[in-house]
């Protein structure tokens, strides 16, 4: 079948990355058939293997034999999330993308309620888990990361790093996913036009395997929320944002200089013992800098897209449409 009638025929496109969890795979995938069926849904399930050690891929492999519509996308080393949501996108034809996670805390049952929520107007419609069934460390990082989310993006939702989301086609062929930047898509779609909104969705525990979160995570997690921040606001105009820091830096060193040699000139007072003249001088250096970097930014702006961040193995599912 060809590349364009399958565009045509299939109106969801489920994508699921993972990372060693042979054990859930089965029976996420019997669900989320379940659910297909039970709804009339043309559908695929896109497995994006992001480097997994255990057999993880050999189950896979084994669905695809069961079911047609079973697509695996498997990374020669493990790229993160992002990269595999990427690849993911970059494969997915569905008229709807649905992506979740592949422990088993996300409940497929809620599709239906995520599609139909797109249907009434949105481009973007995230899970809220209203009620987690986390660690307590996880909760409550979770709640100060959807705070500063919220204040620095300006979009409010409860509960941005939802893997269970749904999308319009069009919404995830626009954006361009790396980094740590899945905690943000509500945030990139917002920002190029598109309709947001959430619901609350079922949370299970985790029944299988142990959880990816750490410190680490949280860490990357916050500087990526100062990337996003930056280029949502001042990805054409970076001068606007380290402009404005080196003028207030750059005014701060000229007036501290100014006070000074107007005492040496008028009071005669000497320089020689003050540290605030040194300070002068430094937000006057700091401010050019400033202005500089602003300047660097405008003229490589208009630099092509990043290359892909990761590389497929093999793929597998596609030939048996």
């Amino acid at each position: 079948m060809s590349k364009d009638i399958v565009k045509a025929v299939t109106e969801i496109s489920v994508v699921i990355p993972l990372y060693n969890e042979q054990e859930s795979l089965r029976e996420l995938h019997d669900k989320i058939a379940s659910v297909m069926q039970n709804r009339n849904y043309s559908y695929e399930i896109i497995f994006i293997d992001d480097g997994s050690t255990d057999n993880s891929v050999s189950v896979i492999e084994e669905l695809t034999g069961k079911n047609n519509r079973v697509k695996l996308l498997q990374f020669r080393k493990n790229y993160g999330k992002s990269a595999a949501l990427a690849a993911g996108f970059e494969f997915a034809c569905g008229r709807y993308v649905v992506t979740m996670d592949a422990d088993l805390q996300d409940d497929p049952g809620e599709i239906p309620n995520l599609v139909d929520r797109l249907n009434e107007g949105y481009d973007l419609v995230s899970g809220w888990k209203k009620v987690r069934h986390d660690p307590v460390i996880k909760r409550l990082t979770s709640k100060i990361y959807n705070f500063f989310t919220s204040v620095f993006s300006g979009i409010r939702l409860h509960d941005f790093n939802c893997g269970l989301k749904a999308y319009r086609l069009d919404v995830v062929k626009s954006m361009h996913v790396y980094g740590e930047m899945h905690r943000y898509l509500p945030v990139l779609a917002h920002n190029n036009g598109f309709r947001v909104t959430e619901i609350p969705v079922r949370h299970y525990e985790r029944k299988h395997g142990k959880s990816k979160f750490g410190a680490a995570r949280f860490a990357r997690g916050a500087f990526d929320l100062m990337t996003v921040t930056f280029l949502t606001k001042y990805k054409k105009r970076p001068l606007h944002l380290f402009g404005l820091f080196g003028v207030l830096t750059f005014l701060t060193g000229f007036v501290i200089s100014l006070i000074l040699v107007y005492q040496r000139l008028f009071l005669h007072q000497y320089l020689s013992n003050r540290p605030l003249l040194f300070l002068g001088v430094l937000l006057i250096i700091v401010g050019l800098q400033f202005f500089s970097i602003g300047l660097i930014g405008e003229m490589i702006i208009s630099v092509g897209h990043e290359n892909a961040t990761y590389l497929i193995k093999r793929t597998e599912g596609w030939d048996k449409e």
